[in-house]
């Protein structure tokens, strides 16, 4: 590209300014040893799941993600002061961006999944920020509109959540006898097209349609935007099929609307996972009282929602004082399946920290369950890791150095009005904690307390001082605690506040056959089996050990609720991620016990039972003895990363959800 078109380009560019470390300073980190965590298992999860192509042709190793994401960020930051007019003062940027890469290159603080991903890329510069964001949520009173908003955002790589408030009025059945043409454009913004015009075709008396798939690429072409391969027009075209038959069966009385809406919600997220680039995430949220939103998950009432009822966590919100009067029915279902999680809307609407008042319009919330949403609304996120900080003081700097990453990105507009809308009001972030439990158990709660509060003050003061800077509004909120699943491999620590499952285990994980990794990996000799479940996959093993903090079934639910009840109090102003563990035979009964005392003083939570049963073959966790930790470990062959630098165009794949399993 001839320096007029790059010109050309960036003129129509989200992000006009670029922003650029010192050549000397970037050969200095590219001379560092990134020190990954779990061994081997760490580094092949980055070069599995973050690593991209350059523009070169050769795959990123870490030190260019993290220079790629840095430049990204700054980038962002110095658009926003010189298209706003306010002063930038580039030696003193250059200075704060040399800290702040140490201390990414050096895994201290993180951004989420997305940010490795595409931070930094000319996706972002030209689109805008949507793919950096992790949390999403819609309101479905519009259902067609909430499709369409809810299809795009998984896309791009967002957690939707999404309510089940359609009230399923002036519904009918189209004329399907003189169908109208429409060749389905091969984009993202085609595809979104496509179901809500297929929806609006029932609820707003539009044309039927007849879709044309002919110019959606084929299976396994390369997505040269976002990154991946694309999966060829079958998903839409069983998404389409899907859709019509819900709308049909509610226009006929066989289902209601809150069976309809959540249908559909989950039908779209199936789809985009069909994608095999990115992985939907979504949570649905109902009412206490309807009965057909808690039997969703009930696949003996409801047989039909199996092949897509997993696609979202189900959640249901606690609105007034009655509403907890319900308890012992909601711990009922928990003993029976799980779910539902609980969001309790009183705290969540009139407290940051628990006990201090402050007003939030949110309503709805993100399928982790960590973030609170209004409608349309996004939230980006950030991770610090204590257990890599050596001296407390170090903790506090990279509290800093996460806060100014989501408060930059927070500038950073969508291709969406109506989330641009209440995104520049709230301005919403969420500064994250992973390895609570490892802290926990290393310094005690009453030193875990006292760090909390102080870096608390600390995230705050310094989103209020960068809004300031960059004449906008603080942030609503700034914690949370994220479940962290991916990106805390990583590093090597446990997910955010979990305790782990198992101190020693053998790690699995699933890559494609025909990408580049899956050779690398053969030829170090890392052990590996055919998957089960996909012709087209390789299972790898990596021997892990989680470290000294206590395994989760020797911790209590109890003692699981009185840490997330701290957490709430003492750090996130947001909502906690928490899945309490509970031990099925001895905890069980016990489960409206711990609702009654504790859900009252919480946000949100979700309970799952421990259990042995439904151990499938090829786990991705599957506990070991020391011994035979130890044994894997010395057999364990060293993976030679400096050769890993050819392009077959597809070795990149990117998870929209930091805790699944990949």
């Amino acid at each position: 590209m001839s320096q007029e078109d790059k010109e050309m380009v960036r003129s129509k560019a989200v992000v006009k300014e670029r922003f650029s470390l010192k050549e000397a300073f970037c050969n200095e980190i590219h001379a560092k040893k990134a020190e990954f965590g779990f061994g081997g298992f760490g580094e092949a999860t980055y070069y599995r799941t973050y690593s991209r192509i350059k523009p070169d042709g050769t795959q990123e190793h870490w030190a260019d993600t993290v220079i790629r994401v840095i430049n990204g960020v700054m980038s962002v930051r110095k658009s926003h002061y010189v298209l706003s007019r306010l002063a930038w003062d580039e030696a003193k940027w250059q200075l704060y961006a040399k800290k702040l890469t140490i201390a990414m290159f050096d895994m201290k603080w993180l951004p989420p999944g997305r940010g490795l991903w595409v931070m930094g890329t000319e996706y972002v510069y030209e689109r805008g920020g949507a793919a950096l964001n992790n949390c999403g949520a819609v309101d479905t009173i519009d259902l067609s509109l909430a499709a369409d908003w809810t299809m795009d955002m998984l896309m791009c790589g967002v957690g939707v959540g999404f309510n089940t408030a359609w009230k399923g009025e002036n519904v009918a059945m189209p004329d399907k006898a003189r169908p109208v043409p429409y060749v389905i454009p091969d984009s993202r913004e085609g595809w979104v097209a496509s179901v809500r015009l297929l929806i609006d075709s029932y609820t707003k008396r539009g044309a039927w349609f007849a879709f044309d798939y002919s110019k959606i690429r084929p299976e396994g072409s390369v997505i040269h935007g976002f990154g991946g391969t694309a999966s060829g027009p079958a998903p839409l075209k069983e998404l389409h099929e899907r859709i019509e038959n819900y709308l049909d069966n509610y226009c006929e009385g066989k289902i209601d609307q809150t069976r309809c809406v959540a249908d559909v919600m989950n039908a779209i997220g199936a789809c985009v996972v069909a994608g095999n680039v990115r992985r939907s995430a979504e949570i649905s949220l109902g009412s206490v009282d309807d009965r057909t939103f808690l039997e969703l998950k009930d696949y003996t009432k409801n047989p039909e929602r199996a092949e897509i009822g997993w696609m979202s966590n189900n959640t249901v919100i606690l609105e007034k004082t009655e509403d907890f009067e319900k308890l012992p029915m909601i711990a009922k279902h928990i003993r029976d399946n799980g779910e539902p999680g609980i969001m309790n809307l009183i705290n969540v609407q009139k407290y940051a920290r628990y006990g201090e008042q402050s007003e939030d319009k949110a309503w709805l919330a993100n399928p982790c369950s960590e973030i609170p949403l209004e409608s349309f609304e996004l939230c980006n996120l950030a991770e610090v890791f204590p257990a890599r900080c050596v001296k407390e003081d170090e903790f506090y700097e990279v509290l800093e150095y996460a806060t100014f990453y989501a408060s930059t990105v927070a500038l950073l507009p969508t291709h969406r009005p109506e989330t641009n809308k209440i995104v520049v009001r709230n301005r919403r972030i969420g500064v994250s904690l992973s390895g609570v439990a490892d802290m926990l158990d290393a310094h005690g709660a009453t030193e875990l307390t006292r760090r909390l509060r102080r870096g608390y003050k600390l995230v705050h003061a310094v989103n209020q001082e960068l809004a300031a800077e960059a004449g906008v509004p603080a942030s609503v909120r700034v914690t949370t605690v994220k479940p962290s699943g991916t990106i805390s491999q990583l590093v090597g620590v446990s997910s955010g506040m979990h305790f782990p499952t198992f101190q020693y285990a053998i790690r699995r994980m699933r890559v494609g056959n025909v990408s580049r990794i899956c050779e690398v990996l053969k030829s170090a000799g890392v052990p590996h089996e055919p998957d089960h479940y996909s012709a087209n996959t390789t299972v790898f093993e990596f021997p892990i050990d989680q470290g000294k903090t206590r395994k989760a079934t020797a911790v209590s639910a109890w003692e699981q609720f009185s840490l997330l009840a701290m957490l709430q109090r003492e750090w996130s102003d947001n909502m906690v991620s928490c899945t309490i563990y509970f031990d099925p035979k001895t905890e069980g009964s016990q489960i409206e016990h711990m609702l009654a005392q504790f859900a009252p003083i919480i946000k949100s939570v979700s309970m799952l039972p421990h259990t042995d049963t439904g151990a499938y073959v090829q786990m991705p966790y599957e506990g070991i003895s020391k011994e035979k930790y130890e044994a894997r470990l010395a057999e364990m062959p060293s993976i030679d990363w400096s050769a890993f630098g050819g392009s077959d165009g597809i070795e990149s794949r990117f998870c929209t959800n930091d805790s699944c399993e990949l």
